[in-house]
């Protein structure tokens, strides 16, 4: 696999990845992020915040989509898990957005509340940049 990888094109394939993974679509970053870690062409910092920025922005698009939906929340009874979670915890629920099957619902719920964008970004840009920051130190030994 790293044989398709090089540093010019490493941290392109991991932005990527990451926004794409953090949309509706389906789809993981932790390969790409394992791989150009591997690759020891970068500072582990930098590949972080690369992968951070491209599922932040990938779970800011999920926002921005709930915006498009009319705001029919108000009355709703029932509803999906992460609505659910989002109007018990507010803006703390949204750091578990980089969770798979609930973190893309949860972003796109943030959006239909019409919770503050910065606030939200923040708070999923933080439970993000957690997940790769610890993926990173299990890929080097530190934990």
């Amino acid at each position: 696999m790293l044989s398709f990888f090089n540093a010019d094109s490493a941290l392109w394939i991991l932005f990527s990845t990451g926004f794409l993974s953090a949309t509706l679509l389906p789809g993981g970053s932790e390969a790409s992020l394992v791989a150009t870690l591997h690759l020891d062409e970068h500072s582990t910092w930098l590949i972080i915040a690369i992968a951070t920025l491209g599922n932040t922005l990938g779970g800011m698009t999920n926002y921005w989509l709930g915006l498009l939906l009319p705001d029919k929340t108000s009355n709703q009874k029932h509803g999906h898990k992460a609505l659910r979670w989002l109007k018990r915890h507010g803006y703390w629920a949204l750091l578990l957005s980089w969770l798979p099957i609930i973190g893309e619902p949860l972003c796109l719920a943030a959006g239909w509340l019409r919770m503050r964008f910065w606030p939200s970004l923040f708070v999923i840009m933080i439970g993000k940049a957690a997940r790769y920051s610890i993926l990173a130190l299990i890929v080097h030994g530190i934990i």
